[in-house]
């Protein structure tokens, strides 16, 4: 079966190189790891402590796995932990995030490469978050007496519809991973007929919600409203995580409203650094005042610019708690939206856009609580800002309602940890 799935990758590789060079020349993707995707050359652990491999995809990955690293510190610190990734925003924040942590780019799913990193990092048990089924990788994982483990598991409709199609395929995957820590019954419903093993199905809830962060007055937070300029009585609306075109519909928005609620100010966080610069040329050809978030470090706030761009990686969690008003990006358009739990946790009023189906479960959980309004065009958008600043009671009873929902969730991490515990604990 390896030799099979080498030759498929090496034909899916062939038939995207155009596409891949593409984006490596555009837009600067694809320009680094190689010798880790391609040859499994990531740093070799030294030592012989329990190692556990945590692979997280990209960054809302790697800010996933964050409160069950910190939790392996404090209960095991004995315990070795190394992460990978497999984008380039993903390794900015991992490498940001976790200094003290080996981070590597993920070889791919090419049984040479896969082989030659577990010969180097000796993992006792490989954690794949969320779902990476990746078949070559949890092979050679158990071949090399690794446990394999996923967790915050999760398995939309449609892709357990793509993968019945495969069952025999995928059921041969799903019977070698010794945990399944999914964040549901549907989820763990779904993996069952997909032919899981049911002593390795546990459901723990979803980590997203243990690593938001409830109190607006945290360290980074009250940093980042010091280095703007903040002040109480300002309103922010942010628009986080966003896309081609709401940035543009953020901004229409507060131009609508800025000159008769002098107390809003606007900030927009790009999803992807690609686009920095093309929300900076249009906040630009608007002729409005602005800053970049980088400028901040260097000199003072402009009090007269009301309008910021955070053209950072990694920040927006702390950003989010400067926000009264928030809305969740990647939701107007055919991405599936971001995770608005963040803002949520801070008892922000939340909105996002139709579009939010890699969220079904939350959006669900908020839309039944009245924790959240779905806006479906700049219109709305403008509306929603605006009944949000004329009616503070709205505003609150809103950011209320969604900051109870996610206090209600809180605990997913510890489950998940008490099943990684006990798989250890097997495996050495």
């Amino acid at each position: 079966m390896r030799y099979f799935l080498n030759v498929v990758y090496l034909f899916l590789l062939v038939a995207a190189f155009p596409w891949l060079l593409w984006q490596a020349i555009r837009k600067g993707k694809y320009r680094e790891g190689y010798a880790a995707k391609f040859l499994g050359r990531v740093p070799r652990r030294e030592g012989g402590a329990t190692c556990l491999w945590v692979h997280a995809v990209s960054v809302g990955e790697v800010n996933l796995v964050r409160p069950l690293l910190d939790k392996i510190r404090r209960q095991r610190p004995e315990w070795r932990c190394v992460l990978s990734t497999t984008t380039m925003t993903g390794m900015e924040l991992a490498r940001k995030r976790y200094p003290d942590l080996s981070v590597f780019y993920c070889p791919l799913d090419f049984s040479w490469a896969i082989a030659a990193a577990m010969r180097r990092i000796r993992p006792d048990v490989l954690v794949l978050a969320e779902l990476e089924l990746w078949p070559n990788l949890i092979a050679a994982a158990r071949r090399s007496g690794a446990r394999v483990a996923v967790v915050n598991g999760r398995l939309s409709e449609n892709s357990a519809r793509g993968y019945g199609r495969i069952r025999p395929v995928v059921k041969s995957i799903l019977q070698r991973i010794d945990l399944l820590a999914v964040q549901d019954p549907t989820y763990a419903e779904r993996f069952r007929r997909l032919g899981a093993v049911e002593e390795s199905l546990h459901v723990t809830g979803s980590m997203k919600y243990d690593g938001a962060e409830i109190d607006r007055a945290n360290e980074a937070t009250t940093r980042l409203r010091d280095l703007w300029g903040i002040a109480e009585d300002d309103c922010v609306f942010l628009a986080g995580s966003t896309q081609e075109p709401e940035e543009s519909l953020a901004l229409d928005t507060y131009l609508k409203l800025a000159e008769s609620h002098p107390q809003l100010r606007l900030i927009l966080v790009p999803r992807h650094t690609d686009r920095f610069e093309t929300v900076a040329e249009m906040l630009d050809a608007r002729g409005v005042r602005w800053q970049r978030r980088t400028e901040l470090d260097s000199a003072p706030a402009d009090p007269q610019a009301r309008i910021l761009l955070v053209n950072v990686i990694g920040e927006l969690g702390a950003w989010w708690g400067t926000a009264r008003i928030a809305y969740v990006g990647g939701s107007m358009g055919p991405r599936g939206g971001q995770n608005m739990i963040e803002p949520a946790a801070y008892g922000a009023a939340v909105s996002f856009g139709p579009n939010t189906r890699n969220f079904r479960d939350i959006v669900a959980a908020m839309l039944a609580r009245a924790a959240a309004v779905v806006l479906h065009d700049g219109d709305e958008m403008t509306a929603f800002v605006r009944r949000c600043l004329e009616d503070p009671g709205y505003r609150h009873e809103l950011g209320d309602r969604a900051q109870q929902l996610v206090r209600e969730q809180l605990g997913a991490t510890d489950r998940t940890f008490s099943l990684l515990e006990s798989l250890v604990d097997r495996s050495v």
